[in-house]
């Protein structure tokens, strides 16, 4: 199960402007290759998709597999088009989706 995400993106920023977005969220990320002390394989649960989005438009996707680390780390840029939100999503193998918000300051 997902939780705690973080989100890092600068206190304010200015029209055009290249701005770096970083998150990390908390997930086990089971690949289900691996056994329990009985000898049962863990089911696999990882996080399979991630999706920002800057007001309406989506800005960045990414599909994930088993070799995918945990705790996964994501970063990337985009060119500050205005004021508006960004919304975070992920979603794991269980169709469990956590989503976080943030509102990004335009000078």
């Amino acid at each position: 199960m997902a939780a705690n995400p973080r989100i890092k993106i600068p206190q304010s920023a200015r029209p055009g402007e290249i701005i770096e977005i970083k998150t990390l969220i908390t997930h086990v990320m089971e690949t289900g290759n691996r056994k329990d002390k009985d000898g049962n394989k863990i089911p696999r649960d990882i996080i399979n998709t991630f999706v920002a989005k800057f007001g309406d438009h989506e800005i960045f996707r990414a599909e994930f597999g088993p070799g995918i680390s945990a705790n996964p780390f994501i970063s990337f840029d985009m060119r500050v088009p205005g004021p508006g939100t960004f919304e975070f999503a992920w979603t794991d193998d269980h169709g469990v989706k956590t989503v976080e918000t943030t509102t990004l300051n335009v000078a």
